[in-house]
């Protein structure tokens, strides 16, 4: 646990599935009146807890360390299922990667549930955890100038749906037409934190 000035602490975790999880109990506490209101931000492997109008003070930061767990959240979360045509440009070189055909890259994808870990990059854009270490998947040696909005990639063990149309250098497997941030929305990211999420072909 480190201090991230007068109001926050930044707590360090193993994985996303652990920040997800610490990241529940954090807001757990607020909710029970046990902290002052914060934001809470979970990572890859840290979740960071901000006081919204007061600094964090030092009596609290015991009950913020006991947050901190090990592994998945407990519960389910909202299932979203996001409809993708799985048409992207480097669908034949996933398959090369995995030693399957794009038929079965696809039936993989779509077995699959993953899970949000947190929103980064650009708002809206989810980072979905969940694919075995044995799926990784390297980033583009030369990133894209521009990547269509909808566009459904894979990079590392991770997921991720382009909200809007950026550079980006995962690897593109299909598209999609949902639509993932509205800032007029409660909560603005479709796929906000603890979201489970399945794709689905059309």
């Amino acid at each position: 646990m480190r201090r991230a000035g007068p109001r926050g602490v930044l707590l360090d975790v193993p994985d996303a599935g652990a920040a997800a999880a610490t990241a529940a109990r954090v807001r757990a506490l607020a909710e029970e009146g046990l902290l002052p209101e914060v934001a809470v931000v979970p990572g890859a492997a840290s979740v960071l807890v901000e006081a919204v109008e007061t600094d964090l003070a030092d009596a609290v930061l015991p009950a913020l360390a006991a947050c901190v767990v090990a592994g998945e959240p407990n519960g389910a979360g909202p299932l979203v299922e996001v409809p993708v045509s799985w048409d992207g440009p480097d669908l034949d070189a996933v398959a090369g990667y995995w030693g399957c055909s794009p038929t079965e890259v696809v039936a993989r994808l779509e077995a699959h549930e993953f899970r949000s870990a947190f929103c980064g990059f650009a708002p809206g854009f989810a980072y979905l955890a969940g694919l075995p270490e044995a799926w990784a998947l390297p980033r583009l040696a030369s990133p894209r100038p521009r990547v269509p909005a909808g566009s459904v990639a894979l990079a590392g063990t991770w997921a991720g749906v382009y909200p809007t149309a950026s550079p980006g250098g995962w690897q593109l497997v299909g598209r999609t037409e949902v639509v993932l941030f509205d800032a007029d929305a409660d909560p603005p990211a479709l796929l906000a934190p603890g979201t489970r999420v399945r794709f689905v072909g059309r």
